[in-house]
């Protein structure tokens, strides 16, 4: 985009993607402008983003932007390597007014102004996939295509998605209106009355490690898109791919004629804690995290003069009654509990089936050979290193490792988990997930599987019937929340118990999955990834009360 391009030549550009977005919302069904396939953006691409990538390493990220008092980084690849990235640590006495002061330029843009300019920001990240793979791989963990996909397209999909929704909530309401009462026999009473969505102030996005960019675009563009400046504050451990979307979005706004510091980053020195600081500052009245459920409850208690959308962790289930298709259920599932080495917040944990078996169209199956046949097809899925490295990426984190070593000492090891050597990078952790078995009648095994353990480890729960089995799922998303609840059944009468357990407790259901679509995984302009109606989240990515509470209209009235 040349420098003089004006709000008015990008709402031109990316209005037609814009009412693509919006159709797609009313709609439900499959779209994305964002190819999935790293062929797709060129014959150079891939080998372009790496070398982007490298030369970014063992150098400071500029930005330029105000406040900065010194120089602050610490990021290790979990394939070994260290980044040697720093980044500007901000003075937040002097970088916050400085959002703030660049509000009203942004409110006035209006609401098409403002999304065409988000879409520009999107599309230049996307025309940076490959480079933003890297980062995202390089801070996540990940294995290369899932970074590429769930931290390119797919977490573009999500940010788009979020302008959509805003842009559709802002002009429910017309800017201006006549209006005219009759009096009868006198005049009418005449007004004129202008409506303009004014923003709450500056939002504060505070990044995870494990998808930075998927997590974290819905809030940011969904603040920006609403005229809220944006405060990046990435998780410590996977700064990059949030440093660099906050540099292309300080180039677009500033190519079209508004301040840069709309949006800004904010890291943290070791152990500083500047989240908790920045959450409670007077000019954060927006806050969207993700991550751990203590700091999500401390937020939401101690953050009073925000509007505060937490995604936190949950306890997922899957409610195993009957199957019409095994050998797709188990490889399904083998699947689900496998990808990114099980460190989604979607992942199944609890596989909960009745102790008497269940029925299956290869016959009757009893409780020990359903979960010996799943142990056996998640080893057969990761028997060979090569695909086992491609699914399971790298172990974000030494707490992940102690709670799969911790694991075994829960109950009877059904599948015992393995280190898979990467030969790319020697320095990285891959360890495939290891399956206990316990009990659902005994209350010793409560403590573990009604609490989150994140990483890839899963807990089959032994239950006397399946109507147990919704109990016990009801209990766990009401008590423990839930961000996905699977179900496989050829029964209509536990498929209605489900589903109605679900509905009351507010899960998101996927019912008898057994082919290429994954219980962990989500689809942007059709899924609703959470509930914001158990204790995993308050908010959903995305519907219209994720946008909504961003902005208020304040009306002007004028005799006409």
């Amino acid at each position: 985009m040349a420098a003089e391009m004006t709000a008015a030549q990008l709402i031109e550009k990316h209005r037609p993607t814009l009412d693509q977005a919006l159709e797609a919302i009313r709609t439900r069904a499959y779209w994305s402008p964002h190819p999935e396939h790293p062929k797709a953006y060129g014959e150079s691409a891939a080998s372009d983003g790496l070398a982007a990538f490298e030369a970014l390493r063992g150098k400071r990220f500029e930005l330029d932007q105000p406040g900065t008092d010194d120089w602050t980084g610490e990021e290790v690849s979990p394939y070994g390597p260290e980044l040697g990235i720093s980044y500007p640590h901000p003075d937040v006495d002097l970088l916050l007014p400085a959002m703030r002061a660049a509000l009203p330029a942004w409110r006035d843009a209006g609401p098409e102004a403002r999304a065409a300019v988000c879409l520009e920001i999107l599309a230049r990240i996307s025309a940076r996939t490959h480079e933003f793979a890297q980062a995202v791989m390089h801070t996540s963990g990940q294995a290369f295509m899932m970074a590429f996909q769930a931290g390119g397209p797919h977490a573009q999909d999500r940010g788009m998605e979020a302008v959509a929704y805003a842009y559709a909530e802002q002009v429910r309401t017309p800017e201006r209106a006549p209006w005219s009462k009759p009096q009868g026999k006198r005049d009418p009473l005449e007004l004129s009355k202008s409506f303009t969505a004014v923003p709450r102030g500056v939002a504060l996005m505070i990044g995870c490690n494990t998808f930075p960019t998927w997590n974290g675009y819905p809030g940011l563009f969904a603040s920006l898109a609403t005229g809220n400046p944006v405060l990046v504050k990435p998780h410590p451990r996977a700064v990059l791919p949030l440093a660099l979307t906050v540099k292309v979005a300080r180039e677009v706004l500033t190519e079209a004629g508004f301040p840069a510091d709309l949006v800004c980053l904010a890291v943290d020195k070791p152990g500083e804690g500047l989240a908790k600081t920045l959450a409670v500052r007077p000019e954060v009245r927006i806050i969207d995290y993700t991550g751990s459920t203590a700091f999500g409850d401390w937020l939401e208690t101690h953050a009073r003069q925000a509007q505060v959308f937490t995604e936190k962790a949950g306890v997922n289930t899957v409610v195993i009654d009957s199957t019409d298709d095994y050998k797709g259920m188990l490889s399904n599932l083998a699947f689900s509990l496998s990808l990114y080495s099980g460190q989604m917040c979607t992942t199944p944990q609890n596989l909960l089936i009745p102790r008497d078996g269940i029925g299956t169209d290869a016959g009757p199956k009893s409780y020990d050979e359903v979960v010996s046949d799943l142990a056996g097809a998640v080893s057969g899925l990761l028997g060979d290193d090569a695909r086992a490295n491609a699914l399971l990426g790298a172990i974000v984190n030494p707490q992940v490792k102690e709670r799969i070593d911790a694991a075994v000492g829960l109950g009877e090891v059904a599948l015992a988990s393995r280190e898979v050597a990467n030969p790319e990078f020697p320095g990285a952790t891959v360890r495939t997930p290891v399956i206990v078995k316990l009990d659902g009648a005994k209350p010793d095994d409560e403590a573990a599987y009604l609490s989150e353990c994140f990483g890839p480890v899963s807990f089959a729960v032994a239950v006397d019937s399946a109507a147990d089995a919704v109990d016990l799922l009801r209990r766990t998303v009401r008590d423990q929340g839930a961000m996905t609840v699977g179900a496989y059944t050829t029964s209509a009468e536990v498929e209605q118990l489900v589903e109605e357990a679900c509905l009351e407790e507010c899960a998101q259901l996927s019912l008898n999955l057994t082919g290429g679509v994954y219980v962990n995984q989500t689809a942007a302009f059709s899924d609703f990834h959470g509930s914001g109606g158990n204790p995993a989240a308050n908010a959903v990515l995305c519907d219209g009360a994720f946008v909504a509470n961003r902005f208020r209209t304040v009306e002007v009235r004028r005799p006409a």
